[in-house]
């Protein structure tokens, strides 16, 4: 009798439109610890208003917060290592059976391992824009600058420089490209994301296809079909890959 691993490798073996909603618990194992605990980010980088960074307004008018966080922040994502789970990722993605990956996450971590279909809803690291022409700096750009520059100016207006990162009060990016996605899958796998936060949450219920949970910990069950829940693995991201794909 084959076991749930066995079982949830049959169901991927069988699909061929999987998408993935990814979120915070991916990048567990990569070596980027989390933001708010002892040793986390906002403690090393010596921020007392975390609240604040991602606020847009705030930003606009104090960026020096946010750059503060951001240099700490680039030192890990720069150190971590795409884990296992994420390389099975990617060669889905290369057998075309991966139809794409919709992240919660801002690291980048699934364009790092070689996944092309990623839709980072709340954006990413490798794009930045001045705020008031708009021009466009690449990453080595920005890291460039801000080896230089408390806080990175256009060197066409003089604005400052935004990564292109969805801070509070902006929209969230690849909505309908998400939407779609979820609407042709065959399998969601959803990866690391408690689907507490609004609106990544809901985008499960766009879906009619079968689905397989690993999360370690509580998640909501508000915008999923109860039904379609195949598996749910109360685990560790990479040993659930290491042992569907022993």
């Amino acid at each position: 009798m084959l076991n749930k691993y066995e079982k949830a490798k049959k169901i991927i073996d069988n699909s061929n439109n999987i998408v993935v909603l990814s979120g915070a618990g991916m990048s567990t194992n990569t070596g980027i610890p989390d933001f708010r605990g002892e040793n986390g980010i906002y403690t090393k980088a010596d921020i007392e208003n975390p609240e604040l960074i991602f606020d847009y307004y705030y930003f606009k008018d104090h960026p020096e917060l946010f750059y503060a966080f951001h240099k700490t922040f680039l030192n890990y994502v720069e150190k971590a290592k795409p884990t296992f789970a994420y390389k099975k990722l990617r060669d889905l993605e290369d057998e075309q059976k991966l139809s794409g990956i919709i992240t919660q996450n801002i690291d980048s971590l699934h364009r790092i391992a070689g996944n092309k279909k990623v839709y980072e809803i709340h954006g990413g690291l490798y794009e930045n824009y001045c705020l008031i022409c708009g021009e466009k700096y690449g990453y080595d750009k920005l890291k460039e600058k801000m080896e230089k520059e408390v806080i990175p100016k256009c060197e066409s207006c003089g604005g400052v420089i935004k990564p292109d990162i969805v801070f509070f009060g902006e929209m969230i990016k690849n909505m309908d490209e998400s939407i779609n996605l979820m609407k042709n899958s065959d399998l969601l796998l959803i990866l690391g994301s408690s689907l507490m936060v609004i609106p990544a949450a809901f985008l499960p219920s766009y879906s009619k296809a079968d689905v397989i949970i690993v999360n370690k910990g509580e998640f909501s069950r508000s915008y999923l079909k109860e039904e379609n829940i195949k598996f749910i693995f109360d685990e560790d991201i990479d040993q659930v890959f290491k042992k569907i794909y022993k």
